[in-house]
């Protein structure tokens, strides 16, 4: 269990340290996992931004995800279960349209004018509070792959094999202290899980254009522990 964002954000920053992981930029995926960011990229020394996906909803239950939409307006659609659910692809469209407004919305909340980072050429970390399916970190993914990202590591305090499985092909490398059998919601895990805010997430953030970005161009190593004694989990082969 993690007291709270910042625990887990805290002892996650401590396993990739002693994983000898070398980014350039450290990408929270908002709310949560800005939270959870922020301590990660201090230890590593490098800069703090946002990478945004969001989810497509069925029309039937919004809250159940089909798909994901990304900042370029770039659809990750899980195809058989929209063919499952009979969706059709305009109306995921016309939701997607609505969705990449709000994910345009947000940047300019959360950057407060700054530019995002250039991506080009860079060893980036996509941090979250957890992973429940991995549909929306996968469209994320596919998305820094678009911007040129030449390394993409994702890590996160827990996750589940479900998601695993979805993404450590996807990605260079992949880091979950925690990988519980029993995986029922990623609230489980934490004390405290409290919704984050808009005003936190800027609040985070505010440092990133004041920050000297480190250029570390070796490949992180894996499978050793932090200091007290828990395993940072590369699963990538």
């Amino acid at each position: 269990m993690f007291r709270d964002r910042q625990d887990a954000g805290r002892r996650l920053a401590e396993a990739l340290q002693a994983a000898g992981v070398q980014v350039d930029v450290v990408l929270g995926i908002p709310r949560g996992g800005v939270v959870v960011a922020r301590p990660v990229a201090d230890r590593l020394k490098c800069a703090l931004d946002v990478v945004m996906a969001r989810k497509v909803g069925s029309p039937r239950n919004p809250e159940f995800a089909i798909g994901a939409v990304t900042p370029d307006g770039e659809v990750f659609m899980d195809e058989r279960l929209a063919e499952y659910l009979g969706v059709n692809r305009d109306s995921i469209e016309a939701q997607a349209r609505q969705v990449k407004a709000e994910i345009e919305r947000r940047l300019r909340l959360y950057r407060a004018g700054h530019p995002g980072q250039n991506l080009a050429g860079k060893r980036v970390l996509v941090v979250d509070d957890g992973i429940a399916t991995g549909s929306t970190v996968r469209a994320a993914v596919e998305y820094l792959r678009r911007q040129g990202a030449t390394y993409i590591a994702v890590a996160v305090p827990v996750a589940s094999n479900d998601a695993r499985r979805l993404l450590v092909p996807t990605v260079d490398d992949f880091f979950a202290p925690l990988v519980p059998e029993d995986f029922y919601a990623v609230g489980q895990f934490y004390h405290d899980f409290a919704p984050a805010e808009d005003e936190e997430i800027v609040a985070l953030l505010r440092p990133v254009s004041h920050q000297e970005e480190s250029v570390r161009p070796q490949r992180s190593s894996a499978g050793q522990e932090s200091e007290d004694g828990t395993a940072c989990r590369q699963l990538k082969e």
